[in-house]
């Protein structure tokens, strides 16, 4: 089961780097005033494999504590 985890904690963090490409995508195209609604799809259709993966995850007995915005400061994790 600790190999099956990993392996959705793998996937969840690279389909998060992909949203961020993703919605620094759009963010360009809403600067240059272009469209971008396949982005935005896309994005959306990321978001919901990142909730059935987190599901799967939570399942799996890997739930995660999220950080609150002091925790996140202090790490260095804002954007």
């Amino acid at each position: 089961m600790n190999n099956k985890l990993n392996e959705i904690r793998r996937k969840i963090s690279f389909l998060r780097s992909e949203m961020l490409r993703a919605e620094d995508t759009i963010r360009k195209l809403v600067d240059r005033n272009e469209e971008c609604t396949v982005a935005a799809l896309e994005v959306m259709a990321m978001r919901t494999a990142l909730l059935v993966l987190i599901s799967e995850r939570n399942r799996l007995g890997g739930r995660e504590r999220l950080l609150d915005v002091d925790e996140m400061l202090r790490l260095g994790l804002s954007r």
